[in-house]
């Protein structure tokens, strides 16, 4: 089996001093090299399919790869949404997290006053349709213009698309009801409980912007205080949802899973287009379509 690179045989571009390239490093860390087997065998697999289908699409391969990596990502997310929500009803009640549901919601019930339950509403409305729409368009637009290049309005349509898809499949499959009425903080919610909506498109939709703005950070303090802001906020929406009696503690804990699953697919993507890019930046059609590697290539020894 061919060897993929571990050097690349163009430099990086380092992000903070050249607005015109696409970043490519978060601090010294090259996103276009891959450490382990495992890194190396994906992206083999990246290159030999994306030379496949370069046969047809007369695209750069890496292109190609972000857009097979998040088609089949997404569908495979899509799947095993669909396989929990299928399972949650059987297994939730006799075992597992579900066990500490009605425990948390009625110690959030015993911490509410009118004050801090209209401030968590206040909160908890970003991370509505209308809200998380309204902070994903204007912090990607800003960032795409920022980097002068289209790639962050990509990958936050398809991580945006991914989130909504699973949202709606495990809710239509699983109909779990939210906590009772009495016990929940209006305005009240009728449409089913798992997963929770604004948990997992919050840790989707806020990691996918924590990663870009890393990608043209050079301070390793601002890197950092970017990524405790972005888990800060999905956590504290989650938890959000269970003080407010909108969904139970297990809706939340799927959806920051669902979450973090599909953030790491839509970065993958990235990073495979970014080390396969390097690669071959145009694709030379008669070269890569036949399978035979550029220099320095997946497929060079």
């Amino acid at each position: 089996m061919p060897t993929p690179p571990t050097e690349s045989p163009r430099e990086p571009s380092t992000g903070p001093s050249r607005h015109g390239d696409t970043p490519q490093k978060i601090g010294d860390r090259d996103l276009g090299q891959w450490r382990t087997w495992l890194g190396r065998l994906l992206v083999w697999l990246a290159w030999t399919t994306a030379a496949a289908v370069a046969r047809f699409i007369h695209w750069s391969i890496g292109r190609i790869a972000l857009v097979l990596t998040l088609v089949i990502g997404g569908t495979i997310a899509v799947v095993l949404t669909y396989a929990a929500g299928e399972v949650y009803e059987a297994v939730v009640e006799e075992d597992g997290i579900a066990r500490l549901d009605q425990p948390v919601l009625d110690a959030m019930v015993g911490m509410r006053s009118p004050g801090l339950d209209q401030a968590l509403t206040w909160f908890t409305d970003l991370g509505s349709k209308v809200g998380m729409s309204i902070i994903a368009a204007v912090c990607t637009l800003a960032i795409a213009l920022w980097w002068r290049r289209r790639t962050p309005v990509i990958l936050m349509l398809a991580a945006s698309a991914g989130s909504l898809l699973m949202t709606v499949t495990g809710k239509r499959l699983s109909g779990t009801a939210r906590p009772p009425h009495e016990l929940a903080v209006p305005p009240f919610e009728t449409s089913p409980s798992f997963p929770s909506g604004h948990t997992l498109n919050a840790t989707v939709v806020v990691g996918v912007l924590a990663y870009l703005l890393m990608l043209r950070l050079a301070s390793r303090a601002a890197r950092i205080a970017v990524g405790v802001g972005a888990t800060a906020f999905a956590l504290a929406m989650g938890l959000s949802r269970v003080f407010l009696g909108h969904h139970w503690l297990s809706d939340v804990v799927a959806a920051w899973l669902f979450g973090l699953g599909w953030l790491t697919v839509v970065v993958t993507a990235h990073r495979l287009m970014i080390t396969l890019g390097r690669v071959n930046p145009v694709l030379p059609v008669s070269r890569m379509a036949s399978g035979a590697p550029e220099p320095n290539g997946p497929g060079s020894t």
